[in-house]
């Protein structure tokens, strides 16, 4: 079976607000980070956070050296298309590199090949900045 390649479709680059923290929930200590604003800038696809919705739950692991992340938040096409996306993934909590898998959902017919694809987007967040910076690929099976 040949392994899949990746495709770059975009970069999405998220700009983190203020945090919250839950800790020793039943589920492990909780992070809520807020998200400011995202962008999503690519050949086939530009689109802007839109409302005040976004935000990552991210589940710290027992270790403390790493988080599962569930973040969800909606986009609006720089021609005025809704896109809702989710992802879930894998924060490194020392180095801030982050992997993940976005799902995107969009009614719209321009943007219906979104709908089919599997992404995944390599990041990493800049802790002095607040930035979160991701490379989003399709993955292409042969």
């Amino acid at each position: 079976m040949p392994a899949p390649e990746l495709i770059h479709t975009a970069t999405m680059t998220a700009h983190m607000g203020e945090q919250f923290m839950v800790p020793n929930g039943p589920q492990g200590t909780r992070v809520i980070a807020e998200v400011e604003s995202i962008t999503l800038v690519g050949e086939r696809v530009n689109a802007q956070m839109v409302g005040t919705s976004a935000a990552d739950w991210v589940t710290v692991g027992p270790d403390r050296t790493y988080g599962t992340l569930d973040v969800r938040l909606t986009l609006k096409t720089d021609d005025d298309v809704i896109i809702y996306c989710e992802y879930k993934g894998r924060v490194d909590l020392a180095t801030g590199r982050v992997v993940s898998t976005p799902l995107f959902q969009c009614g719209d017919e321009k943007y219906n090949w979104m709908n089919a694809i599997q992404f995944i987007g390599d990041g990493s967040l800049n802790n002095e900045t607040k930035v979160l910076t991701y490379e989003i690929y399709e993955v292409r099976l042969s």
